[in-house]
């Protein structure tokens, strides 16, 4: 069984104005002093942030109850300090310039980029899956590569900016495209291009570490995962779970091709880089409302009709996996409720930011029923 890891991103907001509120020293420290927690909790680059980075995992609903815990147990200490724990790519309201939390490497990126970081105050989604060695790796990327816009409208989550509405799904992905590296990476021969690729952007325009790698897609250099970063930070754990079960589903399916990597490398060229650049913005300014690029089509199709053709594409994937059920039922949300940008922008629409705070407060710890189960009504 393929294995996954997920990283979330959480901040802390003044519970008026839903701008930071510089607190994560004090709830990493009692995160830090919980034996169930202390190991998979980090501090983050924003000083009104932490990151839970779960264990490896075989198995979605196992995951389940550890993200649902670690969401519970940072909104409860948040809650002691009088303030929103937020699963959102952007902070609705912000101030000029973030404050950093004291690690010296943060600082260095600081000095390094300069006037990016004003607004880099951003919270993601990464999903780790498990690869068994750099050339499956590279495999797995080229074959995800085409279906990255699709990946970046389900998880956008980021409408709102210094006050406003952006009218952009995934105001997050917009903030990312003024870094060195960013949006998805090109297409790669095997491990070496790889490698030879990425080493020779050290030094270069602020990539002082190989960590500083910001592309949606990438090997991990530390873990043997391919890591998925295109994902706002969610408001649920039930979405988080979908676009986690979806990608463990495609790099499953991908390394399982007859030829996988003729088939990766096809499967890219038909979607080049000015093509791709141009899809992830438009699924980063439309989410899932209206068309989204499909790789099958190679131009626009309706969003929900391309994801239920995704889910259908990994079926017996998914299947295998015992996913099947649980991301049908997400989807099926996910079409009738919207994405979380989609529910941000209507609460903010009929409540201001009372509404989005009340909005965050009863999604960070949601916890659906799982597939087959009853809802509270017993349908």
């Amino acid at each position: 069984m393929t294995t996954f890891g997920v990283e979330e991103e959480f901040q802390f907001l003044d519970p008026e104005t839903l701008r930071p509120a510089d607190v994560a020293a004090y709830v990493f420290d009692s995160l830090s002093n919980s034996p169930e927690w202390r190991d998979v909790t980090h501090k983050e680059f924003l000083a009104s942030q932490v990151e839970h980075a779960s264990v490896v995992f075989t198995d979605l609903e196992e995951s389940r109850a550890a993200l649902v815990g670690f969401r519970r147990f940072v909104a409860d200490r948040a809650a002691e300090l009088g303030v929103v724990a937020a699963s959102t790519g952007t902070p609705p309201d912000t101030t000029p310039f973030p404050s950093i939390t004291n690690v010296e490497r943060y600082h260095r990126i600081v000095r390094d980029m300069a006037g990016v970081i004003a607004d880099h105050q951003l919270s993601g989604l990464h999903v780790h899956v498990g690869i068994p060695d750099r050339e499956a790796g590279v495999v797995a990327l080229n074959a995800a590569r085409p279906w990255m816009p699709l990946l970046t409208a389900i998880s956008s989550n980021s409408p709102l900016w210094r006050g406003h509405d952006t009218g952009y799904d995934s105001w997050r992905t917009i903030l990312l495209r003024r870094w060195t590296t960013s949006g998805c990476p090109p297409a790669f021969v095997d491990a070496a291009d790889y490698e030879r690729r990425i080493t020779r952007l050290l030094g270069i325009g602020g990539t002082k570490d190989l960590g500083l790698i910001s592309w949606d897609l990438r090997l991990s250099e530390h873990l043997p995962t391919i890591e998925f970063r295109m994902g706002d930070a969610q408001l649920d754990a039930d979405t988080t779970l979908l676009v986690t079960a979806l990608v463990r589903a495609l790099v499953t399916h991908a390394l399982a091709e007859p030829e996988a990597m003729d088939a990766a490398a096809d499967a890219s060229a038909e979607v080049p880089p000015e093509l791709l650049s141009a899809a992830l913005l438009h699924s980063a300014h439309f989410g899932m409302r209206q068309d989204v690029f499909d790789p099958a089509s190679g131009g626009l199709a309706p969003a929900g009709e391309t994801l239920t053709r995704f889910v259908r594409t990994l079926e017996r994937e998914l299947t295998g996996a015992g996913d099947l059920g649980a991301v049908s039922d997400a989807v099926a949300r996910m079409l009738r409720e919207g994405t979380g940008a989609e529910r941000q922008r209507t609460a903010f629409s009929r409540g201001g930011m009372a509404g989005v705070r009340r909005l965050m407060e009863s999604t960070v710890v949601a916890d659906h029923p799982r597939h087959g189960e009853p809802t509270a009504s017993g349908r």
